[in-house]
């Protein structure tokens, strides 16, 4: 998976490269890091705020992706990534498959609980 968002990342004017540069520039784990991207590509162009609606579906700390998303060059840069993954939908899919099961519909369930503050 990280190949697709490596190409991505290596699009992106002021980005870093790849996954990896991308987790060790702020701190999270490559895997957290996918997720954190696939969600903010996500969030980027719903209401509301992108790292606060990211944060309810992944878990994933605001200052971490708050981190990632000014990494990534604001949400500009998010909005790239969103354009890419409408090209391919199912490289969106795959990030978002949580649990590795081949089935993202379970996970994003599961994200759409803990945005509504259910468990």
């Amino acid at each position: 998976m990280k190949s697709i968002l490596d190409g991505i990342l290596k699009n992106i004017g002021g980005a870093p490269d790849d996954v990896a540069g991308l987790a060790a520039k702020v701190g999270l784990d490559p895997a957290m890091v996918e997720k954190a991207l696939a969600s903010l590509s996500q969030t980027v162009a719903a209401p509301g705020d992108t790292v606060d609606l990211a944060a309810k579906q992944t878990g994933i700390a605001k200052d971490a992706l708050a981190k990632v998303v000014q990494q990534m060059g604001g949400e500009n840069g998010l909005s790239q990534i969103a354009s890419q993954f409408s090209k391919s939908p199912a490289d969106l899919m795959k990030l978002l498959d949580r649990d590795g099961d081949g089935n993202p519909v379970n996970d994003i369930m599961g994200m759409a609980k803990g945005l509504f503050g259910k468990k």
